[in-house]
């Protein structure tokens, strides 16, 4: 698959000074360098192809390549900040054949270099976080076991509503006695004998008689004396 290079700064006006060399461990300071006279002014581009991460110093009409500065991390050595500013750097440019050296490089104003600054940490970032999906993707997943080890049970609580949303309660209540006290109808006494309403005659009848089989009323004659 053709990697594509993509443009991650561009900068219209850079300056390049030549720097002595480096004696002390202290760092570069661009008070050393003659700053009224760059001696070079063009165009900077920073470009991106894949994983490679490239600085190029361009002519501002034409295009045309002066210097290159191949950048592996940042920070690092290929782009160093000086100690007295924010506004210059020292990179480590490389031709072709693998040859380096060193140049001062500064822009005129502050928003630039923190452009830069920016575009590089950000790329580094995007890189680093590329680099460990990649790896996630070659280590195997562990596959999750849900299955119940020997002698393990589980425990459901189970909760039941009613459709009016009320709940059902799980203790039964016990049924009153359809003859206990609870059914509101007292119970006759033990022994008792159920008495027959009075019939129209005023005698009363009995469960085994009825008026067919009562005996016959005797008249009784009264004389006058």
């Amino acid at each position: 698959m053709e990697t594509y290079e993509s443009v991650l700064l561009v900068k219209s006006e850079v300056f390049v000074f030549k720097i002595p060399p480096r004696t002390t461990n202290r760092g570069y300071r661009a008070a050393d360098w003659n700053l009224n006279e760059p001696q070079w002014t063009g165009r900077l581009r920073l470009v991106a192809k894949g994983k490679d991460c490239v600085l190029k110093l361009e002519d501002k009409n034409t295009g045309e390549l002066f210097a290159k500065c191949p950048i592996d991390q940042y920070p690092g050595i290929a782009i160093e900040a000086v100690t007295d500013s924010s506004r210059y750097f020292v990179l480590r440019i490389q031709d072709d054949s693998g040859r380096s050296a060193f140049i001062g490089v500064g822009y005129s104003d502050r928003s630039d270099s923190f452009d830069m600054n920016v575009a590089l940490q950000d790329h580094f970032k995007w890189l680093k976080k590329s680099e460990e999906i990649e790896k996630e993707k070659e280590v195997p997943k562990q596959e999750l076991d849900l299955r119940f080890k020997e002698g393990e049970t589980i425990k459901i609580n189970m909760k039941i509503t009613k459709k009016d949303g009320s709940e059902v309660s799980s203790k039964s209540k016990a049924r009153p006695n359809a003859g206990g006290l609870g059914s509101g109808i007292l119970p006759p006494p033990p022994g008792g004998v159920k008495i027959p309403p009075p019939t129209s005659s005023g005698m009363r009848t009995t469960p085994t008689s009825s008026p067919s089989h009562q005996a016959p009323l005797q008249q009784t004659t009264v004389s006058a004396s």
